[in-house]
């Protein structure tokens, strides 16, 4: 798919109001937008690790034990006044800072390997400070959203529904993260996003609790609700970026619920994609998923299985949709079959899926997004039949969301696109990426959606 944004059309607002300017065509009923509309901010930071060559270069001592070194020639009281200038400067943006140096100052000497018993503060937290900066993780750009019902939907009005929604965040060196909103969806639908009061707070690793291959395993910072948390690369094959999570709510055959999302890692010089697990967005499993059709982009699963086997839609040929089955979720051995290619013209250049498939009474609803001419990117929809979605058993001719003139400037012009949806009533809310600069909010009644197929 495509690269986001190196510079950003904006990076100062996080939140903006009025109408988006996004348009739809040849819908039996309007689409609804929503005025909310999220861009970067350069204003929400987290810390982490600033990491320096550990390895010796040639004769030279490695840079980061020359540092350790320097650090602790610094008397006491030196290191006392350098450590209260930086708690004055950076203790009231980030939560408990204190005990991040010193859990950074312990990953450093053990890689080092410093004796723990040769440091007291003031210099452990020091050496701790000096290993850290900060980082302003959606400065660029925020973009691709999906959307889950939240596991907790305790205490609400009939009929809302609490979410939680999915970003791509793109930062300096143009890495992306995956962050987080949460927020209340009301019949309507009404739209209610929570603010994300407090600090920012990175996901940190912890000993994998899985059993597949090569996976890992991130936690959410006890101190952190949901949607200030962050998940940054923390492999070499994700270094450049956890890019476009297509979550979705999914039900095993013995009724367990837990929340599972596709995504594409990106080294700098390769992509594979990988898939995401969590029953509570607590604790988070990522791993790696293996064969063919694990080679490439925008793989997107079924929220239940499909005759006892695991499904998912994909875009095996850089061209069409393709339907994949295994009976396991990290390997997918075969690039599976044809589902539907390029019809239309505004879906010519490719057409792959906007998220996983949403069940609804009549099958399964199917986002799409189509590329056109000059590169332009709209999105549609198409509904598979429930018991064999290898039956296309409608799509919509024209495009259901396209760009226009208030949303086509960013660094990707001419896009929109979303990872996911959720239904709320009658209704289906969709968060969408528009010209990889920002992210706004779209509803339609799903009778006039059905009824836009052919």
């Amino acid at each position: 798919m495509r690269k986001a944004s190196r510079t950003p059309t904006t990076n100062s607002e996080h939140i903006e109001t009025g109408t988006s300017g996004t348009t739809t065509t040849n819908m039996h009923g309007p689409m609804k937008f929503h005025d909310e509309k999220l861009t970067a901010d350069a204003r929400r930071v987290v810390v982490r690790p600033f990491e320096l060559a550990w390895q010796a270069h040639q004769s030279e001592p490695a840079r980061a034990l020359l540092l350790v070194e320097d650090i602790g020639r610094l008397n006491f009281s030196d290191a006392s006044a350098e450590l209260t200038q930086i708690l004055a400067e950076f203790g009231e943006r980030h939560w408990q800072i204190e005990r991040v140096f010193e859990r950074r100052f312990l990953h450093v000497i053990a890689n080092l390997g410093f004796d723990e018993a040769n440091f007291q503060d003031p210099h452990r937290k020091l050496i701790g400070a000096y290993f850290c900066h900060e980082y302003s993780y959606a400065a660029a750009a925020l973009m691709n959203p999906s959307i889950v019902p939240h596991p907790d939907q305790s205490m609400l009005e009939p009929g809302s529904v609490r979410f939680v929604m999915s970003m791509r965040a793109v930062g300096e060196g143009h890495i992306s993260s995956v962050a987080f909103r949460e927020g209340i969806l009301a019949l309507g639908p009404k739209l209610s996003l929570w603010p994300t009061s407090g600090p920012a707070l990175a996901a940190e690793q912890v000993p994998y609790c899985g059993t597949a291959a090569g996976g890992v395993s991130v936690t959410r910072n006890s101190d952190s609700t949901i949607g200030n948390c962050v998940i940054f690369p923390v492999t070499e094959a994700q270094r450049n970026g956890l890019e476009d999570l297509r979550l979705v709510r999914f039900t095993h055959e013995d009724g367990h619920v837990e929340w599972i999302g596709t995504y594409t890692a990106y080294s700098g010089l390769g992509i594979r994609s990988e898939l995401m697990r969590t029953s509570d967005f607590g604790l988070f499993e990522l791993t790696p998923l293996r064969g063919p059709a694990a080679a490439n982009k925008g793989m997107a699963l079924f929220p239940r299985k499909i005759g006892g086997k695991f499904a998912m839609i994909g875009r095996q040929d850089g061209k069409r949709l393709h339907l994949l089955y295994s009976d396991s979720l990290y390997e997918w051995p075969t690039i599976g079959s044809p589902l539907a290619g390029p019809k239309y013209s505004w879906e010519l250049v490719q057409i792959g899926n906007c998220g996983s498939p949403i069940e609804i009474n009549e099958g399964w609803l199917l986002l799409t997004h189509g590329v056109g001419a000059m590169r332009k990117y709209s999105i549609g929809a198409m509904l598979l039949d429930k018991s064999d979605p290898s039956l296309v058993l409608g799509r919509t001719r024209h495009p259901i969301l396209m760009a226009s003139e208030a949303d086509r400037d960013g660094y990707v012009p001419n896009v929109v696109y979303t990872c996911g949806a959720v239904t709320i009533g009658d209704s289906l809310f969709m968060p969408y990426g528009f010209s990889d600069s920002g992210i706004g909010f779209a509803s339609v009644d799903i009778r006039d959606l059905l009824e836009a197929m052919t």
